[in-house]
């Protein structure tokens, strides 16, 4: 048995700068490793591909980990469908959340079945193929800090930052991205700046928020704001909402705050998760693929 961690994500920052070709956003965008992660284990076995998860919020049918798979068996030279192997997605990623759950599963994935597999691939190869799977993907190859441009696939990372401790906490719902771009163009539509859209929100009195998807999202899921105003009440620096939610993080210097705010924010329905921030060599080594026993 193979397996390997799929690390999470959070957004430091998001900007929307402009339209891209197919109706896509032009972002420029912070991502950041936390220690929050998925286990996936790979099993060989006859027949066709499974894929089995332990959160049933975790879709199997059409899972993106499929995807990968199908891409991996096909450039081991097999025809087909993917097949000899069931992968288990130990689920502590929430879903839905704006951390990358799924891309980071994927990206996990794709080495993963590349030992299993007996296939050779260059760097490029691999960041290449994760970019076929979604934009986001090929961060999770990367790893620790990193500027997205794009839509979030032109990569050039950074120097790493000073390690802080990161408070993940979720309302008891999740946020389609699809929705939260739609609910951002819905407001930048409206604003009186006709002919020059992303441009309406820059013409808003008070600080802009680290996520141009946070005002409209939260004004629609006001939940969402509450706690990233808790996180703030209780020292955060920064507090913002993670992609496109429904995620939000707060990071603290000290174990003892971050320990004090996630005790504070328990309740509501919502999920409250304590972690940290990874280093770019962190991630990479934590994210090696291992033989372990079933």
């Amino acid at each position: 048995m193979i397996a390997v961690r799929a690390f999470a994500k959070i957004n430091l920052d998001l900007r929307i700068v402009g339209g891209l070709a197919g109706g896509y956003h032009e972002l420029r965008t912070t991502f950041q490793s936390i220690a929050l992660h998925d286990r996936l284990s790979f099993t060989t076995r006859r027949g066709s591909l499974v894929i089995e998860s332990d959160d049933p919020a975790c879709p199997v049918d059409g899972n993106i980990v499929e995807r990968a798979a199908s891409l991996m068996w096909k450039a081991s030279g097999r025809s087909g469908s993917p097949a000899g192997v069931r992968v288990r997605i130990e689920k502590r990623i929430p879903v839905a959340a704006g951390l990358g759950g799924g891309s980071a599963d994927a990206a996990a994935a794709l080495p993963a079945l590349a030992r299993l597999w007996s296939v050779r691939l260059t760097p490029s190869q691999l960041l290449e193929m994760a970019a076929s799977l979604g934009a986001d993907v090929p961060f999770f190859l990367v790893g620790g800090t990193a500027r997205g441009t794009g839509r979030g696939d032109v990569l050039s990372p950074l120097a790493d930052r000073t390690r802080r401790w990161v408070v993940v906490a979720t309302p008891p719902f999740g946020v389609s991205t699809k929705d939260a771009y739609r609910w951002f163009d819905e407001a930048d539509a409206a604003t009186p700046h006709a002919g020059r859209p992303f441009l309406g929100r820059r013409l808003s009195r008070g600080p802009h928020p680290l996520n141009d998807l946070q005002p409209p999202v939260v004004a629609r899921l006001p939940q969402i704001g509450q706690l990233i105003d808790e996180l703030r009440r209780h020292g955060a620096s920064p507090a913002a909402m993670s992609g496109s939610g429904s995620a939000v993080f707060g990071l603290f210097a000290r174990l003892s705050s971050a320990e004090a705010a996630a005790d504070a924010l328990v309740g509501h329905g919502r999920r409250v998760l304590l972690t940290r921030t990874l280093s770019r060599h962190e991630q990479r080594h934590l994210a090696r693929p291992v033989l372990a026993r079933k």
